[in-house]
């Protein structure tokens, strides 16, 4: 819906533009902040810290993995080096194994358990491991070494694992916290960068207005020497003035195209940077709404540092903070690197040929559930050392940002202080403009009456310049300075 909205606010300027019609201070505004190239970063670094706090709150979640792998092997594997030889007996007549007897050779009895075990000549129990040449099997089987080679020269083999973080000495909570905290950080610096637009915008803003009325007052002081240029020129021809009077007359209206020219070619400049900075073509033909009002509205109010307020709205002051809370979260993450570590981890393995049932060339596999612990013993104080340098990053952070308070509290009461310098030399610019006014006009009366030269004329001339002049600077003074005080507070907003 916001994103709809901006467009139709931007579609609705651009039909403005397009049907030269006049531009405001809001227009302007609302242009530079949808035009200009930083903000547009800063929105996509805010969707950027978005995505990272919802990738951090992942590592909360089980992990879900599968691999596979195919090999060719050259050779298949055999348990048996060469075909063996087996000695087997047979049960006799008697319900005996078949032993072959003979003289010294192995003879068998029955326990009274019922058990047959073989004995020697004498009757002993014969032990075969002391004496195994004395055991002598009447039959033999041969093993063939292929029987026991298994086709292992295609592999297949694949996995799913599990792994489920159960406690990592605080590293998730921490990460999650940084994360949060850049979110937060990535639109504090949006704001602040607006904050900055808006005050660029307003300065080229009202510098165009500005020259716009020095153009005019320019304009009207070359028509007014050149008036009495001309009726100096019938007063040299009817003799009663002299050509001195005449050539410094003329001097002073050269004077006066020069400045002329001056002030149109910084007009157009600044149109150029505020066509700049509104993001459009520096060849577009703007006008702005104050521009035709011969006498600015300007309502003088009075600055109240409030310090306070400057403390809670400033986005700078925001941005360190939540500096300092990422410095002071990065401690917990350096510090859970030296703690012990449990991991939950379930796998199914998978092969082809089944190394759990005789290497048969059909896929099978089995499930595993286990507890990792990983605990550091001796780290050569490497954690010591790394958790002491995170608290100095945020002891340094700490100070940036009572150094930044300091500041701040300076340029607040300057601004204020701006703020009200601004009121009382506008009013005495107006006075000055009256006394001018009243000046001109008697001189330029008692020159008409011929009581008054023409140098007395130009002196005249001269002072309701200057008036004017300053009258137009500190009008546009009062309005920057309390753009400046609502900057320096944290209050400027579109």
């Amino acid at each position: 819906m916001k994103k709809l909205l901006s467009l139709v606010i931007l579609l609705s300027i651009t039909c403005s533009l397009s049907s030269q019609e006049v531009l405001s201070l809001d227009s302007c505004r609302a242009l530079a902040l949808a035009n200009n190239k930083d903000l547009q970063i800063g929105n996509e670094k805010i969707k950027a810290a978005y995505y990272e706090r919802k990738a951090a709150f992942t590592n909360y979640l089980p992990n879900i993995s599968a691999t596979g792998s195919y090999m060719r092997n050259q050779k298949n594997i055999a348990l048996l080096g060469e075909d063996k030889f087996l000695p087997i007996g047979s049960l006799t007549s008697s319900g005996t194994f078949g032993y072959t007897p003979g003289a010294g050779q192995v003879q068998e009895i029955k326990l009274p358990s019922g058990q047959w075990v073989p004995t020697d000549a004498s009757g002993t129990p014969f032990d075969p491991t002391k004496n195994p040449e004395k055991l002598v099997w009447k039959q033999y089987t041969t093993i063939p070494k292929e029987q026991f080679e298994f086709d292992t020269k295609n592999v297949y083999a694949g996995a799913i694992t599990l792994t489920q973080p159960i406690y990592m000495g605080g590293k998730i909570r921490a990460y999650n916290k940084i994360t949060k905290f850049a979110e937060e950080l990535a639109k504090t610096q949006h704001k602040s960068g607006m904050q900055e637009v808006i005050l660029n915008t307003d300065q080229a803003y009202w510098q165009v207005v500005s020259l716009v009325n020095k153009k005019k007052l320019a304009e009207g002081y070359l028509e007014l020497l050149k008036k009495l240029e001309s009726d100096v020129d019938k007063m040299i021809a009817e003799g009663v003035a002299t050509k001195a009077d005449g050539l410094s007359i003329k001097v002073k209206v050269n004077e006066a195209e020069m400045t002329l020219t001056k002030v149109e070619d910084g007009l157009s400049l600044s149109r150029m940077l505020l066509c700049q900075i509104c993001g459009i073509d520096l060849s577009t033909p703007i006008k702005l709404a104050d521009e035709t009002i011969n006498n600015l509205p300007v309502n003088p109010s009075v600055g109240v540092a409030d310090i306070d307020m400057a403390y809670k709205n400033r986005p700078e002051l925001k941005s360190l903070e939540l500096a300092t809370n990422i410095y002071n979260q990065k401690i917990n993450i350096t510090r859970s690197e030296f703690l012990p570590s449990v991991v939950l981890i379930g796998n199914y393995l998978v092969s082809n040929p089944s190394i759990y049932n005789g290497f048969e060339n059909k896929f099978g596999g089995q499930w595993n559930v286990g507890v990792m612990v990983k605990i550091p013993i001796w780290h050569w104080k490497e954690g010591s050392y790394k958790v002491n340098a995170a608290k100095a990053e945020a002891r340094v952070a700490q100070f940036q940002l009572a150094d930044a308070k300091e500041k701040i509290q300076l340029q607040v009461n300057q601004s204020a202080y701006k703020v009200n310098e601004a009121s009382k030399k506008l009013a005495m610019a107006e006075k000055n403009m009256e006394k001018a006014n009243e000046n001109l006009r008697y001189a330029t009366l008692g020159f008409e009456e011929g009581v008054i030269p023409p140098s007395n004329v130009l002196e005249a001339h001269t002072a309701w310049l200057s008036a004017q002049s300053e009258k137009i600077d500190a009008q546009i003074d009062v309005k920057l300075t309390e753009i400046y005080l609502q900057k320096s507070l944290g209050t400027l907003s579109k």
